[in-house]
């Protein structure tokens, strides 16, 4: 059916938008103040909490001293979901990249230089740098697994077992930063085929336009499509791949709707608030 590179774009865009939902959720339950807590019991000396947590610059706190230990290795494994779900994203677009780019469908190509030769067939450009992001980003994908079942089994406190959680959950930021740095490196270079309309095997894109054709002139829609599924079987169907489109409803390719992704996504960049917390900082050098 037809689409466009627009639409495939878009869709990604609006995917991201969602991701960055669930790092804001995991962001709102890390900006909570533990000081205080001490080794998990709080402390006898008379602390105000309340006040360290409004220099800070943080949301709110861990009032209960027993749950602020308890956070750790939960807080991580929050947080690696929402970077796996972000993983997700860019994992299924560099799936995408690779099948697009492909001699089988010839939607791309992508930049020379980001791509290698095969090692027999001189015609071939292997798509490497996406085929390494769709590894990273797969792998990024099992951290909340990890995280899981290494804080698994576990009662409240702190245990020697959360050391192990810095080694894969720390390395995942920058992992994760290095394949959105390459993908959007990657777009902006990537070339379009123009010409993908000009394959006989795209003859057929429009029937479900002729269709809707016949149903906005009065005929019932299984009639409509009975008659154009037999000119097809025929061989007698003609698609004319320049006929004009008529998608106009929110998030077709007549209407992207871009402009309201993005947003979506300001306004959820906005709730995470650093501004509270770069005032708080401000302060406290100014002081």
């Amino acid at each position: 059916m037809p689409s466009s590179f627009g639409l495939w774009f878009g869709a990604y865009a609006e995917s991201l938008m969602d991701d960055m939902l669930f790092l804001q959720a995991a962001f709102k339950m890390c900006n909570r103040n533990p000081l205080g807590s001490a080794a998990g019991y709080g402390s006898s000396f008379p602390l105000n909490r309340t006040m360290t947590t409004d220099l800070l610059g943080f949301d709110s706190m861990n009032y209960n001293v027993v749950y602020a230990q308890m956070g750790r290795g939960k807080m991580e494994r929050n947080v690696a979901f929402a970077l796996a779900t972000i993983a997700g994203t860019i994992s299924k677009l560099a799936f995408d990249a690779c099948m697009f780019n492909s001699q089988n469908f010839g939607f791309v190509k992508l930049p020379d230089d980001c791509t290698t030769g095969s090692s027999i067939m001189p015609h071939k450009k292997n798509p490497d740098i996406f085929e390494l992001i769709r590894a990273k980003t797969n792998r990024i994908q099992s951290l909340p697994t990890q995280m899981a079942m290494l804080c698994a089994n576990l009662t409240s406190g702190y245990f020697r077992d959360m050391q192990l959680s810095k080694e894969i959950y720390l390395p995942a930021f920058k992992e994760l930063t290095d394949c959105l740095f390459m993908t959007e490196m990657v777009l902006k270079e990537i070339e379009l085929n123009p010409l993908i309309l000009q394959d006989k095997k795209y003859s057929y894109l429009f029937t479900v336009e002729e269709v809707n054709d016949r149903v906005a002139a009065g005929i019932p829609f299984r009639e409509a499509y009975r008659m154009v599924a037999e000119k097809v079987q025929l061989g007698e169907y003609r698609g004319d791949t320049s006929r004009p489109l008529h998608h106009t409803h929110e998030g077709s390719i007549g209407n992207l709707c871009n402009d309201a992704i993005s947003a979506l996504m300001q306004q959820v960049v906005d709730g995470f608030n650093f501004c509270g917390m770069e005032e708080a900082e401000k302060a406290l050098l100014g002081r």
